[in-house]
Order: C-alpha cells, then structure tokens, then sequence
C-alpha cells in the first residue's frame, strides 16, 4: 500500500506515518511518500492508496502536493483504473473552502479511473479522534484488495 501526504505543517505527514504503523499491524506492507516524491506513472502500479492531504491558504493545495494534482489532472481517463483508494482531508471551518484540497483529490482519482474503497472524511482543526478512527477503518478494508 502506498501511503501519501500532502501537508504544510506536518500534520498529513505524521497521520500518514500513524497508518503505515496501522497498516503493518494489519499484516500490510506500506510506504509513505511525500507527494512530491511520486508520480502518475508510480500511481498505475499501486492497487492500494491512501492520501491524507490538507488545504493551505484559501483553499489551495499544499505546495508539496500541487505538481503532483497537476500531473494526475492531465493524465487520461482511465489511467488510474485498478487503483483503490480513500481519502482524509484536513481543514478549518473557519474557512470557506473547508477540506477544498481533499476534495479535490477525492474528485480526481475518481476522475482519472480509481475506485473509491473509502469515504472521503474531512476533518476540522480536532483531528485526531477522528482521524484514527477513519485509519484503522481503511486499513481493514484495504486487507480486502488483493
């Protein structure tokens, strides 16, 4: 399984860290990557994926993940079919665009051909509770993918 984050502050990439650890206690081997350190052509030969990725400013990408979203969103459709994934998305609800860069991701690995395994959840500046929560429930639905 191929574990991604998109962050600023560190906050995706410590989440992506707690569920390579979820993951290996489920018997899965994972690997966290940075999403600048990846691309679309690494995507097609991952059958499993999660992406935790936060919103910056007003709405944007994170800076560490926008060549990637670039790359995904001019790739054809159809180019990640066979990959299952889920998304976390992090935000703040004092701000319009809560969640905007998960869901956006969300949006274009489904666009691109990936199938959905995991709801998408958006979390608010409180984080943590549910974030393990939506982890240890993907992890186990990832051990369903073979």
């Amino acid at each position: 399984m191929l574990i991604l984050y998109g962050t600023e502050t560190g906050n995706s990439e410590l989440l992506a860290l707690d569920a390579a650890s979820v993951a290996r206690e489920h018997g899965i081997e994972a690997t966290v990557k940075d999403m600048e350190d990846t691309n679309v052509e690494e995507l097609t030969g991952v059958r499993r994926l999660l992406v935790f990725c936060s919103t910056w400013g007003d709405g944007e990408q994170p800076d560490n993940a926008q060549d990637l979203f670039d790359e995904v969103s001019e790739c054809e459709t159809g180019t990640l079919a066979g990959l299952n994934y889920g998304v976390l998305a992090l935000g703040d609800t004092a701000f319009d665009l809560f969640c905007e860069s998960g869901k956006e991701w969300d949006a274009i690995l489904e666009a691109k051909g990936a199938n959905r395994l995991v709801d998408r959840m958006d979390c608010d500046t409180d984080y943590e509770d549910d974030a393990a929560f939506w982890t240890e429930e993907s992890v186990k639905q990832m051990k369903t993918v073979e």
